[in-house]
């Protein structure tokens, strides 16, 4: 069996900005992940399995089954050519996946799922 690290990386969401008033904002009207207010951005990266703990529970969850299938070799045959979220799928190289978390607003996130095959 082939070993592989996976990456987790925040594609899409809006954390915001912690206010200096003391105030919090209104997360749904202005599509802002509660989660991750005030600590997370786009871009930030995890590793699996050790960051879990970082993530949201709910979006943990979302993630799994995709992840799961990923750890063992397994790749999501659609591709979304020509959108934002086009995948790259190598079972010997780099694979990608996107997973949208729960939350059906516009707070809700994207993350990108990098499978990487690691040498034997």
């Amino acid at each position: 069996m082939k070993n592989y690290m996976i990456e987790l990386e925040i594609f899409e969401g809006n954390g915001g900005q912690l206010r200096t008033d003391g105030t919090t904002p209104d997360f749904a009207n202005e599509g802002i992940c509660a989660w991750m207010y005030g600590r997370l951005q786009v871009g930030q990266k995890f590793r699996y399995p050790e960051d879990l703990g970082e993530l949201c529970p709910w979006l943990v969850d979302s993630l799994t089954g995709v992840i799961r299938a990923l750890e063992h070799g397994g790749t999501l045959s659609w591709k979304y050519r020509g959108t934002p979220y086009e995948k790259v799928i190598d079972p010997d190289g780099v694979t990608t996946e996107f997973v949208r978390c729960l939350d059906p607003t516009a707070s809700g996130i994207v993350i990108k799922i990098t499978r990487t095959t690691l040498p034997e």
